[in-house]
């Protein structure tokens, strides 16, 4: 009877402990309980893990120290502060490294530059900076990029377009650089990107591999490490995913070496140059092992740089240009103004460099959406942080990217806004803004080397299609961030492309563009002025206008008793016209004539201004 009441009073103690300590700590959005510490409180979010980081961060000032279960190996840090994060990236740089932790838990990437730490990553580092600044790869990479839009990237959207179809614009985005990052890379067209939407088996075991990746870090390790033992769960897929991938990468290297030993001459070194054919054959490669193995660390981990950080910030980037209308608009503009040149759109790199708003809407873009959300620190010594947290030898650090562009006190009480101009000075350039504030492409010595790259492929994807095409995204899409090493979206981009009647009325109905074109042009040029032009100067002025190309953007139900030639609420009409139209001068001048006559009579003085 005295066993049981004390078992009872032991019992009562342990309800009111529990509850005291519920008490206490409930206004916070996690809890530090006994012998499972904060790993129910983590699961119970981790669906959506970014966000909840997010509030974690705000609520304990930018760092919060993250205790696992009892005998897990669980506990780590979590900072957004800029101050901890440039004096880990940079001030006290060679105190914080990768670390053993990281390395199996990106056990795929190998003994590549992801996973190195010291000199090893120092010599990978030098050895990828001198083929990226190699003059062969900045063509290779203006060639790719160019003919994957012109052959890859235009044909599947003008196809759904055309169809009227529903698209996917993530799974096109991956496509499209999974492509450009093995024919860089390995010297290989997947052909992953075309109208058939073929089902390429290595690709989706790369997204594969990511994903289990990431669940390494929210499961205990010994979970995890069981799981692979087994071969169950998560741990299966990542083994059957890594196979699949191998296999397909070693089948490349030994290809491109059998390509190299038939023939070595120099004029088949240019034309067939890529980075698996300079690590094999390349003087740079020093004492660097020339295996297979290596070889394909390598490039696995420039795969994984240059194929999904870039699809991940084109599909961010694109839905919130589509649901900020004035955004488009202003990078039309900006396109209009700089890329227009002698009859047509010059989409070259050094054209792109000057696209400053559209540079400006891709930082934002990151700021809100990295393509990274987490990344990773080992520290080696003890250290004291900026913020005043103890560091003590082998913690791990977490920095969430994700969550320092949603904070106030880095980015102000507008940071939830999507605002390129925050990115762009009274001068009309680039804002610099350190990278400890904005780590995107990393800070630090680790800086990204392949930087430059991923501004000119977005660019030259952005463009290509903000000026051919209207983005609609999907009524009611759900739009979530995955949960995967890389922020794509858990549900893709469904979208409905029209095509702004581009295409049509350019190789269909090329008398609707001259008809509209000389509408426009008499409103504007004669009607204001009140005074009727000479009829050769109208007809220079109209061949200039309509082989330049000018764009409309014609809204509501009709348009000078011209019904809008779709049922979207904005119809965009871009019409370019060839330089053909310069021998009809005879449509030209009826177009004209009509025109005159038509707004000689009405006299309305509404025309919209729309995309011109």
């Amino acid at each position: 009877m005295d066993m049981l009441w004390y078992a009872e009073i032991f019992l009562a103690f342990l309800c009111f402990l529990f509850l005291f300590h519920w008490g206490w700590n409930y206004h916070l959005p996690i809890i530090n309980w006994p012998v499972v510490g904060m790993l129910p409180g983590l699961l119970r979010n981790a669906e959506d893990v970014h966000n909840f980081s997010t509030r974690l961060l705000k609520c304990f000032g930018g760092t919060v120290e993250f205790w696992g279960p009892w005998f897990t190996n669980m506990n780590f840090v979590i900072t957004s502060d800029p101050a901890n994060i440039h004096h880990i990236f940079s001030r006290n740089f060679s105190n914080y490294e990768k670390g053993p932790e990281f390395r199996e838990i990106f056990e795929p990437l190998g003994d590549g530059i992801f996973n190195a730490d010291s000199d090893s990553w120092k010599l990978q580092r030098k050895l990828i900076q001198s083929l990226i600044k190699n003059n062969q790869f900045e063509v290779l990479l203006k060639k790719v990029v160019q003919e994957k839009v012109e052959k890859g990237l235009v044909p599947v959207l003008d196809h759904v377009s055309r169809l009227g179809i529903e698209v996917d614009l993530q799974d096109v985005f991956q496509r499209f650089t999974f492509d450009n990052i093995c024919l860089m890379v390995l010297g290989f067209d997947a052909n992953c990107l075309a109208v058939e939407f073929p089902k390429v088996e290595y690709e989706k075991a790369f997204d594969q591999i990511e994903e289990s990746v990431f669940y390494r870090h929210f499961i205990p390790e010994s979970i995890w490490k069981l799981q692979r033992w087994l071969q169950i769960g998560e741990e299966k897929k990542l083994t059957d995913a890594w196979k699949v991938f191998d296999q397909f990468v070693y089948q490349c290297i030994s290809s491109k070496r059998e390509e190299l030993s038939r023939s070595k001459t120099q004029e088949l070194e240019k034309a067939k140059f890529d980075l698996l054919t300079a690590y094999i054959e390349g003087g740079e490669m020093g004492d660097f092992p020339k295996s297979n193995k290596f070889v394909r660390d390598t490039a696995f981990n420039l795969m994984l740089a240059g194929r999904d950080t870039v699809s991940a910030g084109l599909t961010w980037l694109l839905w919130l240009v589509a649901t900020h209308p004035v955004v488009e608009a202003k990078i039309l503009e900006e396109i209009r103004g700089n890329l227009l040149l002698n009859n047509e759109i010059k989409w070259g790199i050094n054209e792109l460099s000057e696209l400053v708003y559209l540079h400006g809407s891709i930082c934002e873009s990151l700021r809100l959406f990295p393509s990274v959300p987490f990344e990773h620190k080992y520290a080696v010594q003890s250290d004291t942080l900026p913020s005043g947290h103890s560091i003590r030898p082998r913690t791990r650090l977490l920095f969430s990217l994700y969550s320092m562009g949603r904070m106030e006190s880095i980015w102000g009480e507008d940071c939830l806004d999507f605002k390129p101009e925050r990115w762009i000075s009274e001068r009309g350039r680039i804002v610099h803004v350190p990278s400890y504030k904005f780590i995107a492409f990393n800070a630090g010595p680790r800086t990204c080397l392949g930087k430059d790259m991923s501004f000119i492929q977005m660019k030259m994807v952005a463009s290509t299609i903000i000026w051919n095409y209207h983005v609609q995204v999907v009524e009611d899409h759900p739009v979530l961030p995955s949960l995967s090493i890389v922020l794509h979206m858990k549900h893709g981009l469904k979208n409905n492309l029209w095509a702004c009647l581009i295409h049509t009325i350019r190789k269909f109905v090329p008398f609707v563009a001259l008809l509209l074109d000389g509408v426009w042009f008499l409103r504007n040029r004669v009607v204001q002025k009140g005074a009727k032009p000479e009829p050769t100067i109208l007809i220079q002025d109209l061949q200039r206008r309509t082989a330049c190309g000018i764009h409309f953007c014609m809204a509501g139900s009709y348009c000078h008793g011209i019904k809008t030639l779709a049922t979207s609420p904005v119809v965009c009409i871009k019409i370019n016209v060839d330089v053909a139209v310069r021998k009809h001068f005879v449509i030209i001048a009826a177009v004209c004539k009509f025109s005159w006559a038509y707004y000689k009579k009405s006299g309305q003085n509404d025309f919209p201004a729309g995309r011109r």
